[in-house]
């Protein structure tokens, strides 16, 4: 985390990276990553991990200009979704959490 704040910094870029900016460029990596699957189930996985480090990167930034752990609020939120799908609804389904 720390490298990728010192690249933003060594640039200048903070000022542009603003919550709306942030989240704006994570949906617009997240659309690249897709594209990458798009029309066929071969894919360049070079490719692929380049567009998913992208996705990482702007969140990683998002976590630093919201003021928040990322690791935290990942266990926050699985500890939630544990709650929506307990193993012994959800274990081998696809089903949403309201339909279980």
């Amino acid at each position: 985390m720390q490298k990728i704040l010192e690249f933003r910094d060594e640039r200048g870029w903070a000022p542009y990276h603003t919550p709306d900016n942030l989240a704006k460029s994570i949906s617009i990596e997240a659309a690249e990553l897709l594209e990458c699957f798009q029309w066929n189930t071969e894919f360049d996985p070079t490719h692929v991990n380049e567009e998913l480090a992208d996705v990482f990167t702007y969140c990683i930034m998002m976590a630093d200009k919201l003021g928040v752990d990322p690791k935290q609020i990942v266990l926050d939120k699985m500890e939630k979704t544990a709650e929506k799908y307990p193993v012994e609804k959800a274990k081998g389904v696809s089903t949403k959490y309201d339909k279980l």
